[in-house]
């Protein structure tokens, strides 16, 4: 009988190690799904609350589209991040730059005039540190997802 030489990772805790996360990417992937899953809340509470009007009625109407519309996009991207897709990154950052923009585009004319207004514990505080957090993050998350993704389709393909 031969032994047939394999280039598997080698298995611990029933979990290829190749497919596990360090701590400080395990963090930041849950942040990513937990704000983006309380965003989806939001999202459905304002709509429960005044339907697809309950966003800035002065904002232009493609901006109140994309609001109701995260109501999709921001579970897609908790979705593929939870599955460690590194789309999921490409989706989280295409949609934390939108909403930046939308928001400061509608909240301008409050921020000018009361700069505080940006302090507001449910208001753009938390979309700006989530915003910031993601642009700080994104490209090293990128960059181990793909190559963890690339890894496993490689061991896949050569067995």
């Amino acid at each position: 009988m031969t032994q047939r030489k394999t280039t598997d990772p080698p298995v611990q805790d029933g979990v290829r190690r190749s497919r596990r996360l360090s701590r400080g990417m395990r963090f930041v992937v849950t942040a990513y799904v937990v704000c983006f899953l309380w965003g989806t809340t939001i999202h459905l509470v304002d709509l429960a609350g005044g339907g697809h009007n309950s966003y800035a009625s002065h904002a232009p109407a493609p901006i109140r589209v994309y609001f109701v519309a995260l109501v999709l996009l921001d579970p897609l991207a908790a979705v593929l991040l939870a599955w460690l897709r590194p789309a999921g990154v490409l989706v989280a950052v295409a949609v934390m730059s939108v909403d930046m923009t939308a928001n400061y585009y509608v909240n301008w004319p409050q921020i000018s005039q009361h700069p505080d207004y940006l302090l507001r514990p449910l208001g753009l505080l938390p979309v700006t540190l989530f915003a910031l957090f993601v642009a700080v993050t994104a490209t090293s998350l990128y960059r181990h997802l793909a190559r963890k993704e690339w890894g496993n389709a490689l061991s896949r393909i050569t067995q």
